[in-house]
């Protein structure tokens, strides 16, 4: 029996202890926005968090994150009350359009998410560097946007907190 806290919950699977994640979360969970593209950990369609860091499920056997936090893209849509809320990324990824297909943008968000959690103004180094998830339709100049948006964003209201 495989314990494991998804999205604040603590579920019990009865899985072997190698299965990835991603299926785990698909086939036994039923929380299809974690996506598979390439079953290598090179697309990043798979990302979830695990304890706040962006993780390619495709690859990451569940035994790796029995004692983690994991979060899904289904959980990260929630408030500090747990109500039900888009977060700064997601409204920025509405704001700007920036799926075409949305095949890869439910990984793209929570690798966004988890750059943006750690470093809210990271420069285009970091970002290039945080962000290798692939994306098929070419939205890289909108999710670009969306994420100067959200730190603009940021920025601001840092400002207004200091005045």
């Amino acid at each position: 029996m495989i314990e494991l806290t998804i999205n604040g919950t603590t579920r019990q699977l009865d899985i072997e202890a190698e299965m990835p994640l991603l299926w785990a979360l698909r086939n036994e969970l039923g929380l299809t926005g974690t996506k598979f593209g390439c079953g290598i950990a090179a697309c990043g369609a798979c990302t979830v968090h695990v304890d706040g860091q962006p993780v390619r499920s495709c690859m990451t056997p569940v035994s790796a994150v029995q004692n983690g936090q994991i979060t899904t893209i289904e959980g990260l849509a929630h408030n500090a009350a747990g109500n039900a809320a888009l977060t700064a990324v997601q409204q920025a990824w509405i704001d700007h359009q920036v799926p075409q297909c949305g095949y890869c943008q439910s990984g793209m968000i929570m690798a966004v998410s988890a750059l943006l959690n750690e470093n809210p103004n990271p420069d285009e180094t970091a970002i290039e560097r945080s962000i290798s998830n692939v994306c098929r339709c070419g939205t890289y100049p909108r999710v670009s946007k969306a994420i100067r948006s959200v730190i603009a964003t940021n920025a601001a209201s840092t400002q207004g907190d200091t005045v």
